[in-house]
């Protein structure tokens, strides 16, 4: 853990945060691959329950980016039990009638993929991206026959219907404005109502500066 947390200089693998995309109000959670590989502990759960009561408080739709290597084993039955916590989590946000969106990067796999990663109302997925819960040499190792080319990866479950769009992450936030925006019963965007790349951010250092200087 200390070592993850000085290399990544994050405390742990989720990040929660909330703001707009395209002018739509949003909660967000990210996965840090880097940090343990993004394994699901108990840390990883709080941060779900917590981002999902924040969305159902707030009215607001929450995305969430996974990459993970599946279960934290350091922690035991404890990150065991964060797929039943997350599932009902989600269902918060089901019962609420607020969107549940999941883009799943490369790689999402193990007890990730087999609670909150695969329970979205829309599944996004960047191309080639590994989906699973064991992993195809696991597989072939216990079946002891040859997987179809590409088994597991994006496009694959996409032709197979585990997933509803295979998207490259430049195209992704246009994406994720248009399908937010439908679910939330918004208009459609147009490019004079979308703030420049970078304009938010800018604004908000400009801000935090008048702020120290006043």
């Amino acid at each position: 853990m200390k070592a993850a947390q000085k290399s990544t200089g994050e405390k742990e693998a989720m990040l929660v945060a909330e703001g707009e995309i395209g002018r739509t109000p949003v909660v967000a959670a990210a996965q840090d691959f880097a940090f343990m590989a993004g394994s699901m502990g108990m840390y990883v759960g709080n941060a779900i329950v917590a981002a999902a009561e924040r969305a159902v408080k707030l009215k607001r739709p929450l995305v969430l980016f996974s990459a993970a290597g599946g279960a934290r084993m350091q922690e035991g039955i404890l990150s065991l039990m964060q797929m039943p916590r997350t599932t009902v989590a989600v269902q918060m946000l089901k019962e609420a009638r607020l969107p549940y969106i999941v883009v799943l990067t490369h790689p999402t796999t193990g007890g990730v993929t087999a609670s909150y990663a695969m329970l979205g109302d829309v599944q996004i997925a960047e191309p080639n991206a590994l989906i699973c819960f064991a992993g195809p040499r696991v597989i072939e190792q216990t079946i002891r026959e040859k997987l179809p080319e590409g088994f597991q990866r994006a496009e694959y479950l996409l032709e197979h219907g585990m997933l509803d769009r295979v998207t490259h992450r430049k195209e992704l936030r246009g994406e994720l404005i248009s399908i937010l925006r439908m679910m939330m019963r918004q208009p459609a965007p147009i490019a004079a109502d979308l703030p420049a790349p970078g304009t938010i951010a800018a604004a908000h250092a400009e801000a935090e500066a008048d702020a120290k200087a006043g």
